[in-house]
């Protein structure tokens, strides 16, 4: 016998637009296209149904780091995200030795292997010692392409992403290594200008790494790799959307300028994502996180967040004016689309797997399910 599980009444957000009243049936681990009334089914009038959020860039969570290099904090990182609504994400890891790096990449390759992860996102260590940010730069080093292919081999074929700064040398080798292995090349942490970010792009990059955060500020004779990856069509860019990383007129910014076909919210959470204050490593640095902003002990740079995707989707629509459909393309579709996984994921079409987020009428979490299993189960249902 198959599980089966209908949910009624809510909004439900479909690539068509907003379905009021809108009705959702799951069996086993996936949406049906059915329309059978039974007993069993979930009223969920008064709230929203968006698709699972999908995210492409986060180091870790609950207190554990996807760099620990064990899958039981892995495992503890992936579950306090799937609880605030993120079904599917790539494990970032941060810059370290390229030994450490590989061993890392083959457990979060196995994860991913597993279906437990999507993938893994390598940011540093091939980044700007100018622009590293809560990056240690005695590890810093240039994106050798036989490095990172190093790093590639080791992922166990389940590398996603590699955020690098293509002005170092090597760095437009490897650029083109990833695109020609399906490898997403990500521009930040860089120092390059305007004409090196396009050199990067027409050499196969197309994903700006938590845009504006790390890179050269954007002027009106040096427009820097800001204005060059937010014109061009190629490039999806990431927005760190915690109310620190960005200022809203420069989110708000960006966000016209490239629309949500090409914006991913992302978290760059660290482990005390879902946790309190206090003191946290990141790789081999250590973060102190005070009122919810995580900065590293040792300088007082930012390192990273404590988001979660779930206040991401709530800030986007009641604080930055962004409708919900929009949102959800800019933290669902665009980012599995991206990363290839839009054939199971992203959206509420039948076929899909059953990855959703139950909100309620203040856009507050109120359920997650995965897989067609509840990861929280929606407080309508008590």
């Amino acid at each position: 016998m198959s599980k089966r599980t209908v949910l009624t009444g809510a909004r439900v957000v479909r690539p068509d637009g907003v379905h009021e009243g809108g009705r959702l049936t799951i069996e086993d681990r996936r949406i049906v296209q059915d329309a059978r009334e039974e007993p069993g089914t979930l009223d969920l009038t008064g709230h929203w149904i968006v698709p699972g959020f999908v995210d492409m860039h986060v180091h870790g969570g609950g207190g554990a780091s996807f760099s620990a290099g064990t899958a039981e904090e892995a495992l503890t990182a992936a579950e306090t995200h799937r609880r605030h609504g993120t079904t599917t994400m790539v494990a970032s890891t941060v810059t370290g030795d390229l030994d450490d790096l590989a061993r890392q990449a083959a457990v979060l390759g196995e994860l991913s292997e597993q279906g437990e992860l999507a993938g893994v996102h390598f940011e540093g260590p091939f980044i700007s010692c100018q622009r590293r940010g809560a990056h240690d730069e005695s590890l810093l080093r240039d994106p050798d392409p036989a490095d990172v292919r190093k790093l590639l081999d080791a992922a166990r074929g389940q590398a996603r992403m590699v955020t690098l700064a293509p002005e170092r040398p090597g760095g437009l080798e490897s650029v083109r290594l990833l695109a020609d292995n399906g490898v997403i090349a990500a521009v930040g942490h860089t120092d390059t200008d305007y004409a090196g970010t396009r050199e990067a792009v027409e050499a196969g990059a197309t994903v700006a790494t938590h845009l504006f955060n790390a890179m050269p500020p954007l002027g009106h004779r040096e427009p820097g790799p800001v204005v060059a990856l937010l014109e061009d069509e190629r490039v999806t860019v990431e927005l760190i959307n915690d109310g620190t990383h960005l200022h809203p007129a420069a989110l708000q910014l960006a966000y016209r300028s490239a629309g949500p076909e090409r914006v991913a919210f992302i978290t760059d959470a660290m482990g005390a994502a879902g946790m309190s204050d206090g003191r946290y490593p990141l790789g081999p640095m250590e973060v102190e996180v005070r009122d919810g902003v995580a900065r590293l002990v040792e300088n007082g740079s930012i390192a990273g967040s404590t988001l979660t995707l779930d206040k991401a989707f709530r800030r986007a629509v009641t604080v930055d004016g962004i409708a919900v459909p929009d949102a959800v393309r800019a933290l669902s579709t665009t980012p599995a689309r991206l990363l290839g996984v839009d054939e199971r994921t992203g959206s509420l079409e039948p076929g899909k797997d059953a990855d959703l987020v139950v909100l309620d009428e203040e856009f507050g979490l109120a359920g997650v399910m995965r897989h067609g299993s509840w990861v929280v189960p929606p407080t309508a249902a008590a």
